[in-house]
């Protein structure tokens, strides 16, 4: 679990593919601190570290993860938000982060606020997207509070610090990015429609 409070930022070092699946090398601020067979979040996708040699680590997604994900358009230089996974002890800061990606959106606009940044994203609705105004959405494994909505579209807004310290800072109009939604709000739908299908039985 992850709360989506990035820590950081890891750089992708090489890309090698093997059949249908992808395996990254990367470098991070902490990869003295890491182990093998730890989870970590990449752009809000657990991934499980490999690997770990010459201060770099490797993890590996496979055909689901490709199809699912934005990964496949990871580039080497590439800078990547990461997270390690809340220790059971640790403060929640963000909201609930399964780093299970639901799908991917696109960023259709970017407007400088003067003291923050409106990124508005487009994303095809399925029954998994559920989104509310203030509710809770992981951008590329970012909690991020949803300002406003629709049936396609999610308008998120952007403070200083998120911006400097995640890789918001290179987004442009176009830019695929990695969406998970909110994890309480799509297990009450669940529930609902479950509900709703028995009652109806």
């Amino acid at each position: 679990m992850f709360t989506g409070i990035i820590e950081s930022q890891a750089q992708v070092l090489e890309i090698i593919k093997t059949d249908r699946n992808l395996t990254f090398w990367l470098q991070c601020p902490f990869i003295k601190e890491l182990k093998t067979d730890q989870s970590l979040a990449h752009n809000g996708v657990c991934l499980t570290v490999e690997a770990i040699e010459n201060h770099r680590y490797a993890v590996t997604a496979i055909e689901e993860t490709l199809r699912k994900t934005h990964l496949a358009d990871w580039q080497v230089g590439q800078n990547i938000n990461i997270e390690r996974a809340m220790p059971a002890s640790g403060r929640f800061d963000g909201h609930m982060v399964q780093g299970h990606v639901d799908g991917v959106g696109i960023c259709t606009n970017i407007k400088n606020l003067q003291g923050s940044w409106e990124f508005v994203f487009r994303y095809k609705p399925t029954e998994q997207s559920i989104v509310i105004e203030k509710g809770s959405v992981c951008i590329n494994g970012v909690s991020l509070t949803v300002v406003k909505c629709s049936e396609e579209s999610i308008h998120v807004h952007i403070i200083p610090y998120t911006y400097e310290h995640t890789n918001f800072k290179y987004f442009k109009v176009g830019e695929r990015v990695n969406l998970e939604f909110d994890l309480i709000a799509k297990y009450r739908f669940s529930s609902t429609v479950s509900s709703l299908k028995t009652e109806g039985a």
